[in-house]
Order: C-alpha cells, then sequence, then structure tokens
C-alpha cells in the first residue's frame, strides 16, 4: 500500500496551476485585495465543508469521499479553464468572470473539504491495521516526501506547457489529466481503509460523530494548542506562498533578457525561466525534508520540543526577510521562501503525527478535518488583509518593495508562538501512550 499511497501523492500534486495561479489573476486585471479575497471564498467554503465532510469519510466510506474530491477538482479546472480562456479573447466582461471565478472556487473548495484528512486517517488506519503506529512521523513523511516529487515533476511540465503555449489559463486543462488517474488508483484501496463505514448514513449519527469530534478536539487542552499552533503556521504560510510567483516573475524578466538578448519572449516565457528552476529545487529540497523530518525527533515524545525549535527558526527567517522585501532584494527574498517552504515539509508531519497521537483512532478523519477546518480559518482572515497591506504599500509607495507586510505579519506569528511553547504537552492521563477507544 505504501506504494498506492506515495503514486496518490505524486498524481495529486500535478498541479500546473499552482505556480502561475496568481500571476494569472494577476493578468486578469485582480488587485491583490481580490485575489485574497477569492482566497478567502475558498477557505469560507472549505470552513462549511470540512468537518461534516470528514464525518461523511469516517460513517460512509473514505474512498468514496476521495473519488468525490477528485471529480469536484477536475470540474474546477475546467471551470477555471474555461472563463481564463473566454475572458483573454474578451468573450466575456469582467462582471461576467468574477462570478465564474467564485463557480471555479467553489468546486475546489468542495474537492479540498472532502480530501483533507482523509487520505491521511486511511494511511494511519493502515499503519493500526498492521501494528506499525509508532512508525506515523516516519511513513507519513515518506509519503508525503513523493508528493514533493510529484511537484518537482509538475512545475517543470508546468513551465514546459507556458512556454510552449504562452499562457498561463492552458494548465488548468493539463492538470486534468492526472486527476482522472488518481481516480483510477483510488479503485485499488481495499476497503478495510474505509474504517467503520455503512452503505447508509442519518443524519443523527453524523451529528453525533461530529460532536463527539468537537468535544475531543476542543475539550482537551493538547489538541487545542495543536489547533492554534496549525492556525499560526499553515493558516499564514497557506495566505503567503504564492508571492513568491509575482516575486519570481519580476526578477526573471531582466535576467531573461540578459540570457536571450537575440531572442523575443513574451513576459510569460521569460518568468519561466526563474519559477521552473526554483521551484524544482524548492521541491526536491522539500521532499528531502519530508522524509527525514524523522530525524528531528529521536525517540517518541520529541515532537514538541522540535515543533518549538521549528517555531524559532520560522520567527529567525522572517525577520530576515524583512529587509530584503523592503528594498526589494530579490535573492535575498526568494530564499527566504525556500527556506519557509523547507520549514513547513518539517513542520506538517510533526504536526500530523502529534494531533494522531492525542486523538483516537474511530475520528480520525474527523479530527484531521478539525484541524485543516481552523487553518482554512486563519487562512480565511490573513488573506484579504495581507492583500490589502501589500495593495497600500503598493499605492502609497511605502518601502522600495510592496511585500514587507509577509514579513511584519509573519514574524509576529512565529515569535508568539515560539514564546508561549512548552517543550513538551503531556499527552491524556500523562501516561505518553495514544488513548483509542
Amino acid at each position: 500500500m505504501l506504494r498506492r499511497f506515495s503514486l496518490y501523492g505524486f498524481l495529486k500534486n500535478q498541479q500546473y496551476y499552482d505556480y502561475f495561479l496568481i500571476l494569472a489573476f494577476r493578468q486578469m486585471g485582480l488587485s491583490y485585495f481580490l485575489i485574497g479575497v477569492l482566497v478567502a471564498f475558498r477557505e469560507i467554503t472549505v470552513n462549511f465543508m470540512e468537518i461534516p465532510s470528514g464525518a461523511i469519510a469516517d460513517l460512509t466510506g473514505r474512498r468514496r469521499s476521495m473519488i468525490f474530491s477528485f471529480v469536484a477538482y477536475i470540474i474546477s479546472f475546467l471551470t477555471f479553464g474555461l472563463a481564463g480562456t473566454a475572458a483573454m479573447k474578451g468573450a466575456i466582461s469582467e462582471y461576467g468572470l468574477i462570478p465564474l471565478l467564485f463557480l471555479a472556487m467553489f468546486f475546489f473548495a468542495a474537492g479540498d473539504a472532502f480530501r483533507t484528512g482523509t487520505h491521511k486517517a486511511m494511511i494511519f488506519t493502515w499503519l493500526y491495521l498492521q501494528g506499525r503506529t509508532d512508525e506515523r512521523t516516519r511513513v507519513y513523511g515518506y509519503t508525503r516526501s513523493w508528493s514533493k516529487i510529484g511537484s518537482a515533476v509538475s512545475v517543470l511540465l508546468a513551465c514546459g506547457f507556458v512556454f510552449a503555449t504562452r499562457n498561463y489559463i492552458y494548465v488548468f486543462f493539463f492538470a486534468i489529466i492526472p486527476y482522472v488517474l488518481n481516480i483510477i488508483n483510488f479503485l485499488g484501496y481495499p476497503k478495510t481503509l474505509d474504517g467503520d463505514s455503512r452503505e447508509r448514513t442519518s443524519l443523527r449519527e453524523m451529528t453525533h460523530h461530529l460532536r463527539e469530534t468537537l468535544a475531543l478536539a476542543v475539550g482537551r487542552p493538547e489538541l487545542r494548542r495543536l489547533m492554534l499552533e496549525s492556525m499560526g503556521f499553515e493558516g499564514f504560510f497557506k495566505a503567503s506562498k504564492d508571492y513568491l510567483q509575482p516575486i519570481l516573475k519580476a526578477a526573471a524578466v531582466p535576467l531573461a533578457a540578459g540570457l536571450f538578448t537575440d531572442v523575443s519572449l513574451t513576459v510569460e516565457q521569460k518568468s519561466v525561466v526563474l519559477i521552473g528552476p526554483v521551484f524544482f529545487v524548492l521541491f526536491i529540497l522539500s521532499a528531502a525534508a519530508s522524509r527525514n523530518v524523522y530525524l528531528l525527533v529521536p525517540r517518541p515524545g520529541r515532537e514538541d520540543r522540535a515543533a518549538r525549535m521549528l517555531w524559532g527558526v520560522t520567527f529567525l527567517v522572517f525577520l530576515c526577510l524583512l529587509p530584503a522585501l523592503w528594498f526589494r532584494v530579490y535573492w535575498v527574498m526568494i530564499a527566504g521562501f525556500m527556506v519557509l517552504y523547507v520549514l513547513q515539509n518539517l513542520w506538517r508531519p510533526l504536526l500530523i503525527s502529534r494531533i494522531d497521537a492525542r486523538g483516537e483512532k474511530e475520528k480520525g478523519a474527523t479530527v484531521l478535518s478539525v484541524e485543516s477546518q481552523a487553518k482554512s480559518l486563519a487562512t480565511m482572515l490573513m488573506a484579504p488583509l495581507l492583500g490589502w497591506f501589500i495593495d497600500r504599500a503598493r499605492d502609497h509607495h511605502v518601502g522600495i518593495g510592496e511585500f514587507w507586510p509577509i514579513g511584519i505579519m509573519g514574524a509576529v506569528i512565529a515569535l508568539g508562538f515560539f514564546l508561549t511553547a512548552a517543550e513538551k504537552n503531556p499527552l491524556p492521563g500523562g501516561t505518553g501512550k495514544r488513548v483509542d477507544s
């Protein structure tokens, strides 16, 4: 099953659109604030669907939930691609484009909601059935490393598509192919990974299951703390990470002009000169980080100490980024974002392992969906606010570069969690052992 789990991650991350999403929106004339509003809408929709989707996955079958998720993604890609193409050809106005973008975001959010937490719960169920729960961090890190290898491959393919078509929009159509292949991959998953599923699920059953899981996540102080940490680290990372795209584009245009003096290239083609190599190296580093994260935890019970150390390093990175973002020192900005990507791939397996160790097996998908909802809520609040600050910095010429609010917000969040983090959060009952019902 490790091969299928790894194949899932590899195909899932063939997200060819992901490296050009902000650039595509900017090409359509959207402000950073409006882009943030679109992101917030996606997160609001995920928030409404997240916890019920996890409960449905636990009760009706996780494989069905995953297949539905990827069908929703495919509909989203088609909508983005068709709407963007029509807008570029002048077939629809901006007033016609915006509702279609919101519609595409709705289906994308549905895909996220029914996927997030569900596949992780399938991995942890398999580990439980195999008697290998002590390998949570290592196995999850290994499968996540294949996701990052998939990202490294996808960025090269995506840049090839953009260079060949001179269009950011068409990558949505190409992304449909690997998602269809992943649906085929799910058909080979054994029924035992569905958990305690039933053919029919009553509303009362789902509500009871959901209420118990919320009580578990909010009632236990150690789980509540982890939800807040997820909001701070993952929520802000998700709100800020895509600003690497315009930074790379701005740095790539003069670089490409110097390298290809005798070749006529469009701005879209010039942008891939840096986007391709930087994201490729970035994802290779991220894969190595995910695969070796267990080295930060030499023995069980040390995850909290490692997490506190990562908060401290994250604060230092944002502190170094702030002057680079203010003075528009592109290479320092790019290097700083790359370090943040690597830190996130060290952080994520640690967080998931800490949550799973404090949860209950039967509520695995729902607890992880609660965590993902908390992260979505943070992104929903931070994305428009961050976009608004960046627009104001650009419009009022505050600083040489406009992206410095990222450094300030990130440093404040990281410092707050570093100063309040305990090196070890006790597990329920103080036994250091996982509690299963």
